[in-house]
């Protein structure tokens, strides 16, 4: 399974109109190794099925069959009776701010559902096929299935083939929320598998920060959980044992700007595999001189904000009942006087100077290529991975829960995250190693992401036929959006832009 870690080729499929409107998503046309019928063909152009194809046969996967009934590009990851996990970005069923554009938010049901096709393909019928994630912590996940066409696609697998299409949240429990403010909590089903406890230790990211550990925040207001997750050289994630289990995961990230780590592709999709989200350290209390990251500068009113912070987080708890009474007017008032993040207002690590979350998730992304089933950390990957993402629709300024719609027409395919995820920051106009996710994932380590130097990463597209580097790439014309705490911070410079020859 080495050659994850030198799989330095990526796939941009570009020119893919838009998504299909009707669930389950068939292909309009009869492709030679369609598995089903010429009466489940849509009647609607499907351009993300075609596009999904296009990018797996640019990395001429089983070139020899291409075009033929045999031809199964993912033959040589996936074998008949595996178990294979389709992982998307699932994170939210609203934006934070406005109403409409899903389109740009989670990862589009045609997406998914031609990944699976090509699964089946390779699976013969036999084994098991996963569509799992665990959310945002307020998301609705019905509602998600919906916005997604889950429904309609198992059941045409049930129809069609007699095969179970399984789909699970894996979150154990669900925040109630009003305004944006935890009100309390509901349990939930979560991963029918269970969770494995990972700890990374000396191997984590935050081993070399040990000492700020103890200034860490997760995704509530209880920093306990968080901080006693990671400390004293421990380094643990609760872990889905669903993906653990899994011989394979296809990675089905949607392409968005990110506030805390700049963009969200396929290595921050991961964050997902987590059960419990206050696992998760998300940014630490203070500002880079007190070594903390949740603010860029100690100006007074930042000052006065971590007090009163401190006060609501001990106290609003215990306000029991009052509590969904009280979230709403708390927050307006919080707004009003320490400013909005969803629009100006830099906090909670929403920017450039965010040491904090790149870190869990490059630990995320060595869980899911080293840990074994039982969650024991070995020197070579246990499983196999790939990554198609979902750069129809794009979502560009204040992602990843409240973008702006941007239309790219791109799939993006390939077998290492890191790889693609450099890929999709430079078609974004973004300069990688000025992203401290990408960076760093390229840094010598005693389990690494890649075998590869980012200077080493080719992409093949076609809308040009030659091979090219994946550095000497620009000028698609895409230049997203940066979400505002990172503007002025990752955008290729003039002179990389004009020198690039596009895609």
């Amino acid at each position: 399974m080495r050659e994850i870690l030198n799989a330095a080729e990526v796939a941009v499929s570009t020119g893919n109109g838009e998504y299909p409107q009707r669930s389950p998503y068939s292909p309009d046309v009869a492709y030679p190794e369609y598995p089903f019928g010429p009466d489940t063909l849509a009647k609607e152009a499907n351009s993300a099925y075609e596009g999904v194809r296009d990018a797996l046969w640019l990395l001429e996967l089983d070139a020899a069959n291409y075009g033929r009934k045999e031809w199964n590009p993912l033959g040589g990851i996936i074998q008949p009776g595996q178990a294979v996990v389709l992982k998307p970005n699932f994170v939210r069923d609203f934006r934070e701010t406005q109403s409409g554009h899903e389109d740009c938010l989670i990862t589009h049901g045609a997406i998914i559902r031609a990944a699976l096709d090509y699964v089946y393909i390779a699976l013969k019928g036999r084994g098991r096929i996963i569509i799992a994630d665990a959310p945002q912590n307020d998301a609705d996940f019905g509602a998600i299935r919906r916005m997604a066409g889950l429904d309609e696609i198992q059941e045409s697998y049930r129809r069609e083939v007699g095969f179970e299409v399984e789909v699970y949240d894996l979150r154990p429990v669900k925040a109630r929320k009003v305004d944006g403010v935890i009100v309390g909590h509901e349990r939930l089903p979560g991963d029918p598998a269970g969770y494995v406890k990972v700890d990374l230790g000396r191997h984590s990211m935050f081993a070399e920060v040990d000492h700020l550990c103890h200034l860490l925040y997760g995704s509530e207001y209880d920093t306990r959980e968080v901080r006693r997750h990671h400390t004293g050289g421990v380094h643990e994630y609760l872990v889905s044992k669903t993906i653990l289990d899994a011989d394979c995961v296809i990675n089905l990230p949607k392409l968005k700007t990110h506030k805390k780590t700049g963009i969200t592709v396929c290595l921050k999709n991961l964050v997902g595999i987590n059960g419990n989200k206050n696992w998760l350290p998300h940014h630490r209390l203070g500002t880079p001189a007190q070594g903390g990251d949740q603010f860029a500068d100690d100006g007074v009113i930042h000052r006065i904000e971590r007090s009163v912070m401190g006060c609501f987080r001990r106290a609003f708890p215990l306000l029991g009942p009052l509590r969904k009474v009280m979230a709403k007017p708390l927050k307006m008032l919080g707004q009003r006087v320490f400013g909005d993040t969803n629009t100006d207002t830099i906090r909670s690590g929403n920017w450039y100077g965010n040491d904090t979350t790149w870190r869990m998730v490059l630990d995320l992304n060595r869980i899911l290529m080293y840990a074994d089933s039982s969650g024991h950390l070995q020197d070579r990957p246990a499983r196999r991975l790939f990554c198609i993402v979902d750069a129809i629709v794009g979502g560009e300024g204040n992602g990843p829960l409240d973008p702006m719609p941007k239309t790219a027409s791109v799939v993006v395919a390939g077998a290492n995250p890191v790889a693609v995820d450099l890929a999709c920051a430079r078609f974004m106009g973004f300069d990688p190693m000025r992203l401290p996710l990408l960076r760093e994932a390229f840094r010598k380590h005693p389990l690494p992401l890649t075998a590869f130097n980012s200077d080493e990463v080719f992409c093949k597209s076609n809308g040009n036929s030659a091979e090219q580097r994946v550095t000497d790439l620009a000028g698609t014309g895409l230049h997203f959006k940066p979400h505002f705490g990172w503007s002025g911070h990752i955008e290729l410079a003039t002179a990389d832009i004009s020198a690039g020859d596009g895609a």
